[in-house]
């Protein structure tokens, strides 16, 4: 219940993000070619909004399985070793994530300390940027989850998107689709 709410939490989130940068773009572009004008913040709005989605969408990606990598050879092995590597990939990614967490929360911390403005908004940096060590810690909760999945056998591996297999599952879709089929377009072909 709860894993279900903090995911719709985390895609409002995505989306709302997304939506703000694309409207703020937008009357950014309409102001300064129609009226001339424009609004000095919202380049760095954007910048922000822009590094608050991407630290979010990181560990969303990670719980949807839509990061890409190649596992071409590890796909080929038995489930054992396959295991063994997906766990090695989890370890390696949460030091990864436990690295930047500390460095992040270090440059927060520090921001903080100094109170540095930001460049165009009347707010203080480390508000803006408290998302480096939230989107971290974030990230290593989805990393521990799949390294959970792996270990309970939920996961046969590191699950990564197969975009190979999306891609013929989508051109099969497309063959068996009758209305793409040129009887079905009233005709008996060219």
């Amino acid at each position: 219940m709860i894993a279900r709410i903090w995911g719709r939490l985390e895609e409002g989130a995505i989306a709302f993000l997304l939506a703000a940068m694309t409207l703020l773009t937008f009357v950014q572009v309409v102001l300064r070619y129609v009226f001339n004008s424009g609004l000095v913040w919202a380049l760095e709005a954007t910048f922000y909004l822009f590094a608050w989605l991407i630290m979010i969408g990181i560990s969303y990606c990670v719980r949807v399985h839509a990061h890409i990598g190649i596992d071409l050879v590890v796909k080929m092995m038995p489930a054992a070793p396959r295991k063994v590597v997906g766990l090695v990939a989890v370890a390696l990614a949460l030091l990864y994530a436990g690295l930047m967490f500390w460095g992040s929360w270090n440059y927060t911390d520090r921001m903080m300390m100094l109170g540095i403005e930001a460049e165009d908004i009347p707010v203080e940096r480390w508000m803006l940027s408290i998302i480096l060590p939230v989107g971290f810690a974030l990230l290593g909760f989805r990393l521990i989850e799949q390294g959970w999945a792996i270990l309970t056998g939920r996961a046969e591996g590191f699950q990564l998107a197969d975009e190979a297999a999306e891609a013929m599952a989508l051109d099969q879709r497309g063959k068996d689709d009758p209305t793409d089929d040129a009887s079905a377009r009233g005709g008996r072909g060219r």
